[in-house]
């Protein structure tokens, strides 16, 4: 039987996935466009930046969002000075590092999907009179609609599956950053092996619909 803690950090949880998915989506489109049309010689380098999360230890990612974000950090110095707090052990601050961490699961999908409707339809709507900001809205968002899915949903499911980095810069506070992954692995250091077999088979439940849902788009 789950405990009201357990409710509280599922909440957490899907209250992060979803302004974690929502802040990537705004962010990762013009940078997606940018990459799938540019022919800027250091493009590569840029989609190195954004990959790097896939290759890197979650643990050396928080460690230095830690030191950032933190009262010591350049950013969590600058906060306080201005009067704020360090964003250290914040859900502010897994916020970001939920962003960054989940970059690439945003900006590649839709990278792939602006290359593959190409310039051609938005030439067309151009010598039709239509703005950027039109073929943009009407004929470019629809065509990719499908890339803008697996995006969300791929972002969404990662950030209910992220451990390492919330654990360095959030920690383990109840109702601030205890989310799912993290209760989990306080609950098996506990000894609470009952309540850890429901929640991870919650959460290999819901994997399993998000990659069908994923895998259900990449066919159609």
């Amino acid at each position: 039987m789950l405990q009201a803690s357990d409710w509280q950090a599922i909440s957490l949880t899907l209250q992060l996935a979803l302004v974690t998915t929502v802040v990537l989506l705004v962010l990762a489109t013009p940078l997606a466009w940018w990459l799938a049309f540019t022919e800027k010689r250091w493009r590569s380098w840029v989609q190195a930046l954004v990959a790097m999360p896939l290759v890197l230890p979650p643990t050396v990612l928080g460690f230095y969002l830690l030191i950032a974000l933190g009262p010591h950090g350049f950013i969590g110095q600058t906060l306080e000075a201005l009067g704020g707090r360090h964003l250290a052990f914040t859900f502010t601050g897994i916020v970001i590092g939920s962003v960054i961490y989940s970059l690439p699961f945003a900006v590649q999908p839709l990278t792939e999907a602006f290359r593959q409707m190409g310039r051609r339809p938005l030439q067309i709507a151009a010598s039709l009179g239509a703005s950027k900001l039109d073929a943009l809205r009407t004929i470019a968002l629809p065509m990719c609609r499908g890339g803008f899915v697996v995006a969300a949903t791929l972002v969404f499911a990662h950030t209910l599956g992220e451990f390492g980095v919330i654990l360095m810069i959030g920690g383990s506070i109840p109702g601030e950053t205890q989310v799912l992954s993290v209760l989990i692995y306080d609950h098996t250091e506990a000894l609470n092996y009952t309540a850890a077999h429901t929640l991870s088979l919650g959460m290999i439940a819901v994997s399993l619909v998000v990659l069908a849902i994923v895998y259900g788009r990449r066919r159609s």
